[in-house]
Parts: structure tokens; C-alpha cells; sequence
């Protein structure tokens, strides 16, 4: 696995990959929608040239948001190894927080982020259903059973 800057993958590339796995590569919160082939990010690359993991974020001042994070392969580091990228450069554009919004129903990225040092910042109830609006592919129910309706900021201080 490499873990090279989105911008040097061709875009048909990125935007196949979010259309598979998200359904369009728009990604909605409540605060808007983002083109997520378009935004700044890494990717995780396997010896075939596949993408087996993506993240992608935004800089706004001090404060740096993780937009979407997926990894194909669970347990390889490749989620681990995306979100340090994002640390890092988040470090050199000298921002003070990286922050991320994640859904309810997601329990394993709330246990993948808290184990990496992110703590709650605040949970907006219903706040899925705004998202909706924006995005009515979104489901009402996760493949969990949990009811998709809230969001969960997470943050995290930059050393």
C-alpha cells in the first residue's frame, strides 16, 4: 500500500470509488453538501493501482474537517494510516483542531476515532434528517438497524 494526494489520481478514478461506496460522490451534512472528488485528501493505493482507501478534508482557518474516511480492507492500518496524513498536514497548515462529523448509527467509527485521541464535541439531534433534504439517498435505517438521524462532531487538539 502507498498513501498518495488525490490530486494525483485521475479524477474518473475518485469519483468511481465515492459513487460505490456512498452512491454519488456528494457527500451531505447538515452544514452542506461537498463534492467529495473534488476536495483535498489522500488515498491508499495497492500494488494493482486499485484505491483500497480515501480520505478527504477541508481548511478553514485554524480548523481542519475530515469530510469522509473509508477503508476497503478493515484491520490493515489504512484508515489509521489516511487519518495521520491528514494530521500531519493539518499540523503544517498550522491549524489548532481536526474535527469530523459522523452519524449515529456509525459505532465503529466512533470507536475508530476515540481510540486515535478524538473526544465528542457536541451531538445535533436529528440533524440527519436537514442532511436528507440535501441528499434523499441517504437511508433511514443503517445496515445495523440503528435509525440514521443524528450527528456527532468529534474533535481533536493538535499538539
Amino acid at each position: 500500500m502507498i498513501i498518495i494526494p488525490n490530486n494525483e489520481i485521475a479524477k474518473h478514478m475518485l469519483t468511481a470509488f465515492f459513487a460505490k461506496h456512498w452512491g454519488t460522490p456528494e457527500m451531505a451534512i447538515s452544514s452542506g453538501i461537498f463534492r467529495c472528488d473534488e476536495l483535498d485528501g489522500f488515498a491508499a493505493v495497492n500494488e494493482s493501482g486499485e484505491i483500497i482507501g480515501c480520505i478527504t478534508y477541508t481548511i478553514d482557518g485554524k480548523d481542519c474537517e475530515i469530510i469522509s474516511l473509508d477503508s476497503m480492507i478493515e484491520n490493515k492500518g489504512i484508515g489509521t494510516a489516511l487519518l495521520q496524513q491528514v494530521e500531519e498536514t493539518a499540523k503544517h497548515a498550522h491549524c489548532q483542531r481536526i474535527k469530523l462529523i459522523t452519524t449515529n448509527d456509525n459505532v465503529h467509527a466512533m470507536a475508530f476515532y476515540q481510540k486515535r485521541g478524538y473526544q465528542f464535541a457536541a451531538v445535533f439531534p436529528n440533524a440527519v434528517g436537514k442532511a436528507r433534504r440535501l441528499k434523499p439517498e441517504i437511508p433511514e435505517v443503517a445496515e445495523n438497524g440503528i435509525l440514521i438521524r443524528d450527528e456527532i462532531l468529534f474533535s481533536k487538539v493538535i499538539d
